[in-house]
């Protein structure tokens, strides 16, 4: 039987491996802000035609009309 060496782990690696980690979650976080931008202005400009068509829905039905006639 061969026996298994085990390289050691040096100082070097492990920093080189958490730098190439931590740019991976800063890449992911900025992707996933700007989908957050995106989403929450398309709900935001949903909301407002939203309230605008309720609101006109609103007025048309309590509208009051007033004749004026002449005797």
């Amino acid at each position: 039987m061969s026996a298994v060496e085990t390289d050691k782990i040096s100082v070097e690696d492990l920093q080189s491996k958490f730098t190439e980690l931590q740019a991976n979650i800063d890449n992911a976080a900025n992707s996933a802000k700007d989908v957050g931008k995106k989403v929450g202005i398309v709900a935001a400009i949903i909301l407002i035609i939203l309230v605008f068509l309720i609101g006109r829905r609103r007025g048309a039905a309590s509208r009051t009309v007033v004749e004026i006639r002449r005797v």
